[in-house]
């Protein structure tokens, strides 16, 4: 079989965010993965590990502070040296689409969600006239689920689902080759989790076989699983484990510790938390920033982790010592 090509190729990125004092936070370390065409790849971990960052980053959404290394291609295009008029013109909403964590603050206040449907499908598709653009927004508020008799609400009328449903109906449209989707599962019940997900996986599955491809960060493992070929797990910052979807929710399982303790806290099996908190980023340590909160450590992890075989840790679960 054909290997799909990237989409998205990331090679080493990291960001830090220059404080006062000249204090620096790496929010962001090294990241390497690549989205082929065709594939989701769900980014997972706890909150404040860097996901979010790492997102605005590639599209250029990071505040005057931070500084960024390494690259990320889009084709051709690295996005981390585009400046912003190319990303404002070229890649925002054309070459990739985003469904941002919070989708109300992204909405303009003073306008219907139809509005901001008539505009973002006039502007990508060149669809034009009354009835045409009235018809297209209305099948792009179906295909993400959000009630044709609520587009001509304003977005403080909005619950946190249907502004979250608002967003993904405007991601959407361009049928983008990359679609970034932060948290795009927040503030919905289950039945709309997965009518979101599989919507997602639709765009992910073209019909003429060319692909395109998402990258989904999410808290909700349930809907990585549903929707993942490929899942990255991000701890402190660094991509510690990369993994088949199927091998990493069923057998073998994760490798790496702290996957393994993400499982295990979900109600489903046996839930149990993972004891301790993460580190701030603004002070971690020489070594594995887990180390800490893992029942494995040694003091071989007062050295940074190998990164081998898609997972960064000294001592790795291996298949006959994973259980279920």
């Amino acid at each position: 079989m054909t290997e799909r090509p990237p989409v998205l190729s990331v090679r080493g990125l990291s960001v830090r965010f220059l404080m006062p004092g000249g204090r620096r936070v790496a929010a962001v370390t090294d990241a390497h993965f690549d989205v082929a065409a065709g594939e989701c790849l769900a980014l997972i971990g706890e909150s404040g590990c860097g996901k979010s960052v790492l997102a605005s980053a590639l599209l250029g959404l990071l505040p005057a502070n931070a500084l960024t290394a390494g690259e990320a291609r889009l084709g051709d295009l690295d996005l981390l040296a585009a400046d912003e008029r190319t990303l404002a013109r070229t890649v925002r909403g054309r070459l990739v689409g985003l469904i941002p964590q919070s989708p109300a603050a992204h909405l303009t206040p003073v306008r219907t969600v139809r509005s901001h449907l008539r505009e973002t499908v006039a502007a990508l598709t060149g669809v034009r006239g009354r009835a045409a653009l009235r018809t297209a927004a209305e099948a792009a508020a179906e295909r993400a689920a959000f009630p044709v008799d609520h587009l001509d609400r304003h977005p403080h009328q909005l619950s946190g689902g249907l502004a979250q449903r608002a967003a993904t109906a405007l991601a959407l449209v361009g049928d983008a080759p990359l679609l970034l989707a932060d948290e795009p599962t927040t503030g919905l019940d289950r039945d709309l989790v997965d009518r979101t997900v599989d919507e997602l996986r639709r765009h992910v599955d073209t019909a003429d076989g060319t692909g395109r491809a998402l990258l989904m960060i999410t808290h909700d493992l349930a809907a990585a699983e549903r929707i993942a070929d490929r899942i990255a797990v991000m701890y402190a910052g660094r991509i510690v484990e990369l993994a088949d979807a199927a091998a990493f929710f069923g057998a073998p399982g994760p490798r790496h510790p702290y996957s393994r303790g993400l499982l295990r806290a979900l109600p489903d099996r046996a839930f149990t938390p993972i004891p301790g908190m993460p580190p701030e980023l603004g002070d971690l340590p020489d070594g594995c920033a887990f180390a800490a909160r893992c029942d494995r450590a040694t003091g071989t992890c007062a050295s940074p982790p190998p990164a081998t075989d898609g997972v960064a840790c000294h001592h790795p679960h291996v298949p006959e010592d994973i259980r279920a």
